[in-house]
């Protein structure tokens, strides 16, 4: 997991919220695929900061963030 500068929003990179993210609450976390990387961002402030994966490592995290 590495954390990069924002990336421009261009039509290519498609965001979704996840399904636990809520409106109003604090956990606002959308998610992205770009070749090689999945992004992740808060929802909150999209022109922020994202953390970036690449395809094994997000593989390990949802795995390990299901388990619980």
């Amino acid at each position: 997991m590495t954390l990069k500068p924002s990336i421009e929003d261009g039509p290519e990179l498609k965001w979704t919220k996840s399904s636990h993210s809520t409106n109003d609450g604090p956990a606002c976390v959308e998610v992205a695929a770009i070749p090689g990387n999945i992004l992740i961002r808060d929802s909150k402030n999209p022109q922020g900061p994202r953390l970036s994966f690449e395809p094994g490592a997000w593989t390990s995290f949802l795995s390990y963030t299901t388990e619980r």
